[in-house]
């Protein structure tokens, strides 16, 4: 049993008792004043609830308003870019060093396919072939 319950049932008890000692006459004043209170009860509980509930949809709308991309700032994305070309340097000269041009190219290679797959999760449907504006058939037909 709720803390709350135990008050209301404590007020029932009260009333009945008012009752019992006061007469029929004041029933009728005596249930009012219960009902009074029990409102004031529902009417708490229902603004809680309402509160809540207004709580969580503006949390749902705030979260649901950001797009993927607005989880990546501008900061993020050209730190990235900053050190994917200082870790270019060392790794272009191993590659370099070690297999001459094919190991510059595949140390290229991974270079571009960390940053492609770091655009594509930024910017889903970046290659995605879309084009905004131009037809199937090309822009020449009519």
């Amino acid at each position: 049993m709720d803390a709350r319950d135990t008050e209301l049932k404590k007020e029932l008890d009260a009333t009945l008792h008012a009752r019992r000692e006061l007469g029929e006459e004041y029933e009728s004043a005596l249930v009012d004043s219960f009902l009074a209170k029990v409102d004031q009860r529902i009417d708490g509980a229902v603004e809680r609830r309402v509160r809540r509930q207004l709580a969580e949809q503006q949390m749902v709308v705030a979260r649901g308003s950001r797009s993927p991309k607005a989880t990546d700032s501008w900061g993020e994305r050209f730190g990235f870019g900053i050190v994917s070309l200082v870790l270019a340097i060392p790794l272009s000269a191993i590659g370099g060093g070690v297999a001459r041009l094919p190991g510059l190219l595949v140390a290229w290679a991974g270079i571009v396919g960390v940053n492609a797959f770091q655009a594509v999760r930024a910017n889903p449907g970046l290659f995605g072939g879309r084009r905004r504006g131009s037809s199937r058939d090309g822009d020449w037909e009519d």
